[in-house]
């Protein structure tokens, strides 16, 4: 019986430059044993090009029909929202501006005359490109956001991510931003698992290392959720958290051993 696989990258299947142990030679398994694999990053500071030369350097064969990022499901969205003038500002990096510019979506700084505030990790994230969003808010404009990643994980450590972003809006606007177009999206899950990988959702698995979004999503779309311990997570977290993994994994190397016969 044929299963779908959204395996998460960083943490999951790399950490920076350096290929989790395992990790291509399972995803090879899997596609040989007839599965359908795609690849899902919150990561917006990098074009859906540079994860699949990166992923084939590494010994994972993909090309570009096989990686989705919040860019991609972001522009996807808006694309679906907005009248053909309307504009949109983005707090983000080149990436992201020119995912939504190249579905005909014209971007603006003027807090006047935009549609949507969109917010992705930027690293170079400003008081003024704050203000800015706020003005636009205050104008009335929608806002969304990539990710809500606080952190991205790199080998020793991790640095701020979108949801530092996210965090200093709210904190101006006093609300909460609703519409998330990565994971845990719905958005995203729907679109992946019915027009990508077009299986029924219980023979889908979400494969990543963090609770709040990889977990969450499978389990909200009704995923079977296979956390890895290799980026975010560790044990005793997965203790305490209210998302609880359908599988618990050391990496991705153990998801060939995996007992899985209830899946249908």
């Amino acid at each position: 019986m044929k299963r779908g696989y959204i395996f998460d990258l960083d943490g999951t299947i790399y950490l920076e430059e350096k290929i989790i142990e395992g990790a291509s030679e399972t995803i090879k398994a899997l596609r040989d044993r007839g599965d359908e694999v795609v690849f899902l990053t919150n990561k917006s500071i990098e074009t859906t090009e540079t994860y699949v030369n990166k992923l084939n350097k590494l010994g994972v064969e993909v090309t570009n029909e096989n990686v989705i990022n919040s860019n991609i499901l972001t522009a996807r969205y808006l694309k679906s929202q907005l009248h053909q003038t309307e504009k949109v500002m983005v707090i983000g990096e080149a990436p992201l501006i020119n995912e939504i510019k190249k579905r005909g979506i014209e971007v603006s700084d003027n807090p006047g005359e935009v549609k949507y505030v969109v917010l992705g990790w930027d690293r170079k994230f400003s008081y003024d490109k704050l203000n800015r969003a706020f003005q636009a808010w205050r104008n009335g404009a929608v806002v969304v956001a990539t990710n809500p990643d606080r952190t991205c994980p790199m080998r020793g450590g991790q640095i701020p991510d979108c949801g530092a972003m996210i965090g200093a809006m709210e904190g101006a606007t006093g609300e909460k931003i609703e519409i998330i177009l990565g994971k845990p999206s719905l958005l995203a899950a729907k679109f992946i698992v019915e027009d990508i990988l077009k299986l029924p959702s219980e023979r889908c698995f979400m494969v990543g290392d963090r609770l709040e979004t990889d977990v969450k999503m499978g389990n909200d779309y009704g995923m079977n959720s296979i956390l890895v311990l290799t980026g975010i997570t560790d044990k005793s977290m997965v203790e305490t958290t209210p998302y609880k993994p359908h599988y618990t994994l050391n990496s991705v190397k153990d998801i060939l051993n995996m007992k899985t016969d209830a899946v249908v």
